[in-house]
Formats: C-alpha cells, structure tokens, sequence
C-alpha cells in the first residue's frame, strides 16, 4: 500500500456526519476534528441557537458545510425529524456521533425517580433511539459509521455516579448488540468512551485542587484529557481505517481504565 492511499483512510472528504449534543463541550471537538478531516456536519442542540449558531459558523470558516438541527433525545418525534433534516440538505449520512448526553451527581440515596428517569432517557434510550432512526438511511446505503460515546464509567463504577455509570454501561452493551446486528449492512458500531476530561458537566470538580491532584495521581500518564487527545480517535473510528474494527470500546482515558493506582503499587510492593 502507498503512503498516499495510507493517507486516504483518514480522509474524510465529501462524508457526512451527524454530531449530537453539539452546542458545547465535547461534542463540538468531536465536530471540528471531522470537518478539519474534510466532513460536513449536520450539528445538534435542543435548541439551534446560542452556541450551535456561532459553532456552526466556525465550520463554515474551516470551508465545511454545517447545518443546524434542534434535537431533543428525550423526544420520539425529534428523533424521527433528524434524519430528514440531514437528508435534505445532503442526501446521505455516512457518520454518526452518538454524544448528547446528562449527569446527575448525587449520592445513590438521594437520587429521585425524575433524577434516574432523565440520565437513563438522556444517555441510553436516547443513544439507542437516535442510533436506529439513522441506521434506516445507513442500510438503505450500504455502509456507516455509528460511534457511540461512552465514558471510564462504561468499565468503571464511581461513587456518586450511579445512574450514570448505568447509563454509560448500557452504552457499552448496547454497542457491541448493534453491531452484530447491523454489520451485515456495512455498518460499524462503536462506542468511543473518554477518561477524564474537563467539560461542562463536571468543571465544578476541577475547581477542587486537591481533587485534581488526586485524580492526576491515578492517572498513568499524569494528567487529566485535553479535548484535543479525542480527535484522533473520532476521525479513526469515522473513517476507513477502521473498516474492520465494530463492536469495540475505545478507551482515550489516559491509562487510568488500568486500575494501577500509585497507593495499590506501593502496597503490592509491600506485601
């Protein structure tokens, strides 16, 4: 193979790509790195202005096309809207970007029925209906790209977190079930799950010095993610280079999914 068509496997030139939960945060470094590889973006918010409006227009200036659709995971309808909208304006999709997505951080035992209902609905049954409604035009295709975006806690369990480590288990699963269903179809499935990154769910923590040190020190590589550390990743697992690889969860979490914690190596090396 040619190092010219090494180079195309990343390319995503004239490919289109739904990114969800695009107003902020993670999911617009998800939507930047695809348009820099070459895609266009149908772009997603429960509401199309604020920061999916000037988001939109930082596409536009990197020379990718970029459209704006409200969606609401939480709302069947919505659902069924989006891949309407983004077949209008391009005809096809070729990538999904399963990212919208909630948290609530409570204790277990103060988590309220309403607290549950909204992380599961946001995070799993909106992942999975949002996947189904766009893998319709991606059979009626031939081919796709679904990545679902996960999390640590898709392996791990935190104190605090129980919904939504649920929720992001779930993901997990439910990725590796779409998979083997819909790979006879040229459709890959998986789920991109990040380690710690400073977002707008959590940037309270990162307020908290000592927690930050604490987090640092379990971490391998010694410090929390940068958004840059996910482009990568997203673009691999949109492109052809990944055209065998479905099913799978792709950790980008700094090695901290190892479990080797500085305080369990001293005491190992004690025993």
């Amino acid at each position: 193979m040619t190092e010219e068509s090494d180079e195309r496997l990343f390319d995503l030139t004239g490919k289109v790509a739904v990114v969800t939960g695009a107003s902020r945060g993670l999911g617009q470094y998800f939507g930047r790195a695809l348009a820099r590889a070459g895609a266009d973006l149908v772009i997603t918010s429960r509401e199309r202005g604020g920061g999916l409006a000037e988001f939109q227009k930082e596409i536009e200036a990197l020379g990718r096309r970029a459209v704006c659709a409200g969606l609401d995971v939480r709302d069947e309808d919505s659902i069924r809207r989006l891949p309407e909208v983004a077949l209008a304006a391009y005809g096809k999709i070729d990538i999904l970007v399963n990212n919208a997505g909630v948290n609530v951080r409570k204790p277990a035992l103060e988590i309220t029925w309403d607290d549950y209902n909204l992380v599961l609905e946001t995070n799993l049954r909106g992942t999975f209906f949002v996947a189904q409604g766009i893998a319709r035009t991606m059979i009626e295709q031939g081919s796709g790209r679904i990545i679902n975006i996960g999390s640590v806690t898709s392996v791990f369990g935190y104190a605090g977190l129980a919904p939504y480590t649920a929720s992001r288990g779930g993901v997990k699963q439910l990725t590796m079930s779409l998979a083997d269903e819909w790979g006879r179809f040229g459709i890959t499935v998986n789920c991109l799950a990040p380690g710690w990154f400073k977002t707008e769910q959590n940037k309270v923590l990162y307020e908290n010095q000592e927690w930050v040190e604490y987090l640092t020190d379990r971490i391998p590589l010694k410090r929390p993610g940068q958004p840059r550390d996910l482009d990568g990743a997203v673009v691999f697992l949109a492109s052809d280079a990944s055209a065998y690889i479905t099913g799978q969860t792709l950790l980008v979490d700094g090695g901290i999914s190892t479990g080797a914690t500085k305080a369990t190596i001293e005491k190992k090396a004690t025993d």
